[in-house]
């Protein structure tokens, strides 16, 4: 038998590294969305409706493509959303 491993292992090698690489990016798009839709809404209430609406978007992209767990998704959209009210209000 030859040392080292098998093709299936390289092939799945490559897939994961493939799937880490989209992962983090999209991971990076959710946490970039979030950052921008709180700046937003801490600066200017008024208009951090289309930041809100990009944040939630890519939060559910994320969580349907599996990247993030959809109650995780769920938890971080509720949160942005009570800081949203919190500021309308305020």
């Amino acid at each position: 038998m030859p040392k080292g491993k098998g093709k299936n292992a390289e092939k799945r090698a490559n897939e994961m590294r493939r799937n880490t690489e989209r992962n983090r990016a999209t991971k990076s798009m959710v946490k970039t969305y979030l950052a921008n839709a709180m700046g937003a809404i801490d600066s200017d209430v008024d208009s951090s409706d289309s930041a809100i609406i990009r944040a939630q978007k890519a939060l559910d992209t994320a969580a349907s493509h599996g990247v993030i767990h959809r109650n995780n998704a769920a938890r971080r959209l509720s949160r942005l959303m009570k800081r949203f009210n919190k500021a309308v209000l305020a």
